[in-house]
């Protein structure tokens, strides 16, 4: 009689055939190992930890300037020559790359919770090398054009540092549990000395980091600052078109300090509100003379200016997605904004608001080019606009500002 043995029975292990399968594509159990990771692949997994950081930080960084992306977006658009809402693109695409980014990482941690050699799939290690290189060029790019936008990540996070804080003390948490299981598996003292030196030295920095956080957030509100005075620039231009006179009445209607504006000169003399250099953007140039939409703006009669439409565009590009929020009755009024002239936002803000103005030069070949300050001041005074309620920017000619209005608050544009 011959006996048989009976077939060895291996039970399904769908979990770990998934960790090992999305990370290394190794599906097959004769596939996965349980031997120690390369050098070569503990390499991989700190680049992968780095990389995870710098994308959570471009990530936090594009979440929180999301006041400024009409800033950026106009920034490209005086260097493309055409209007586009680039941070929706770039944000989604920084979102995509993190949520990859954090996927292998808990792959990664799962492997070392489980026991399993790490093999990142080449596939894998190409993504992760692109979106490193993809961040820190991008990261270098802002850096250098948008150098001040970086203090706005500052001053978030020391508004957020307690949340931040709970959080960190949530993966500390969580990570324990994986640092226990490396300390149980190591062979030598000199290793789990190591692993232990080094997670209690981060426990004991979070135990001490809430002695360096000075938030608002944890602050009594007797000691808090005086609250800032906002000034509406452009008006309000995420509830109106800017420099419309329905934009500056929105913030009028928000009891700020102040309004800013920018101030040049049609080709006949008549000060006009406009930040733009040509009409193209914030008016419908192109549809009514499209022979003129590439010329200054300044270089055009204030009989053609005043025909044109500069609240269409604000319903159609949204450029910052409010657009939709507004009441039937100020989508028809904005609809219907022409261009603001200088005497029309004294007569709507005298009495009412601080102005703060600043001069766009017209071209050289311009009539008034060098009398522009001057009419400028003119229009001012003879409007009855008290002298203390005007910030005057400009920096060229003050001692002729000062001696004609000795109540201006002379202003300065960079510190």
């Amino acid at each position: 009689m011959v006996r048989h043995q009976p077939l060895q029975y291996y039970e399904p292990q769908l979990c770990l055939s998934c960790l090992t399968g999305i990370y290394g594509c190794r599906w097959k159990r004769y596939q996965r190992s349980h031997d120690d990771t390369t050098p070569w692949e503990r390499l991989w997994f700190l680049l992968l930890t780095f990389t995870f950081g710098l994308t959570l930080t471009w990530l936090y960084f594009w979440w929180e300037v999301h006041n400024d992306y009409d800033e950026f977006n106009w920034y490209l658009y005086n260097r493309m020559g055409y209007w586009s809402d680039w941070s929706v693109p770039i944000l989604m695409t920084t979102a995509a790359a993190f949520t990859y980014i954090a996927g292998l990482q808990v792959l990664a941690l799962c492997h070392i919770a489980v026991g399993q050699q790490m093999n990142l799939h080449w596939l894998h290690k190409i993504g992760l090398v692109a979106i490193l290189v993809a961040t820190v060029v991008a990261m270098s790019a802002v850096a250098q054009l948008w150098e001040d936008e970086w203090e706005v990540l500052l001053i978030s996070l020391q508004g957020t540092a307690p949340f931040l804080h709970v959080g960190a003390l949530v993966a500390i948490t969580a990570l324990s549990w994986i640092v226990a299981g490396q300390f149980a598996r190591a062979e030598r003292s000199s290793s789990q000395i190591a692993i232990l030196g080094t997670f209690f030295t981060v426990v004991f920095a979070l135990y001490l980091a809430p002695l360096t956080i000075s938030s608002p957030c944890i602050m009594e509100k007797k000691d808090l600052g005086p609250k800032p005075a906002l000034i509406g620039h452009r008006g309000a231009p995420m509830l109106a078109p800017e420099h419309t006179l329905m934009s500056f009445r929105k913030a009028l209607e928000q009891k700020l300090y102040g309004l800013q504006a920018d101030v040049t000169i049609s080709l006949d003399g008549v000060p006009f509100l406009m930040h733009d250099a040509t009409l193209r953007r914030t008016t419908n140039v192109e549809e009514e003379f499209p022979e003129l939409a590439r010329r200054p703006a300044s270089m055009l009669n204030w009989t053609i200016l005043q025909r044109l439409n500069a609240g269409q565009w604000f319903l159609k590009t949204d450029p910052f997605w409010t657009a939709s929020s507004l009441s039937p009755s100020d989508h028809r009024e904005a609809q219907n904004q022409s261009i603001c002239r200088l005497v029309e936002l004294l007569e709507l803000a005298k009495g009412n608001a601080t102005l703060l103005l600043n001069l766009r030069d017209p071209p050289r070949e311009h009539p008034y080019r060098s009398s522009f300050l001057n009419i400028t001041l003119e229009a001012l005074l003879s409007s009855g606009f008290p002298q203390h309620q005007v910030l005057w920017l400009p920096n060229r000619q003050r001692p002729l500002v000062r001696k004609v209005a000795p109540g201006f608050q002379q202003m300065s544009g960079s510190k």
